[in-house]
């Protein structure tokens, strides 16, 4: 075999693996949902913010607890309640990890419809309606896609 050839093949083995190893961190990666007061901070003040946001005041235990197991690249669901709105409007992502008392996200993109929460009752698992009072819980990957579907996905998805 040719040194040519030789370096071809490694090369290929080497892209392989590193293409492995990004599939293994998409993997890894968790998924949240971040409530908010839209008259305290809406998605049209994170979008209008470029986008990136402190994410911080939160004050629960637990909820912190989920923000300090955020890792860069996590995503968000963004999550309008209150009275008026309660309802998935856009997704983040995180990327600045715990600093002692918040994380930055960065907005994806919005919701391409916003899903209310009367459509997630379904849900028994999720936290969200286990423990309504928590700003920040963790999203299983299967309620995560079928949010997804519910809402068309959200702006930035790849989708077709």
């Amino acid at each position: 075999m040719s040194e040519r050839v030789t370096l071809e093949v490694t090369e290929k083995r080497e892209m392989g693996k590193r293409e492995k190893e990004k599939e293994k961190e998409k993997a890894k990666r968790q998924r949240y949902l971040l409530k908010t007061e839209p008259s305290e901070w809406s998605w049209e003040d994170q979008a209008a913010n470029g986008g990136i946001s402190n994410w911080d005041g939160v004050k629960n235990k637990q909820a912190q607890k989920y923000l300090k197991s955020m890792s860069l690249g996590d995503l968000c669901f963004f999550y309008h309640s209150g009275p008026k709105a309660r309802r998935i409007v856009g997704v983040v992502s995180v990327v600045r990890e715990w600093d002692g008392d918040a994380v930055d996200v960065k907005a994806v993109g919005e919701m391409r419809r916003p899903v209310d929460l009367k459509e997630m009752k379904h849900f028994k698992d999720f936290a969200l309606l286990k423990q309504p009072r928590l700003s920040v819980v963790p999203v299983p990957d299967l309620i995560w896609d079928e949010i997804c579907l519910l809402g068309g996905g959200y702006d930035g998805d790849h989708a077709p």
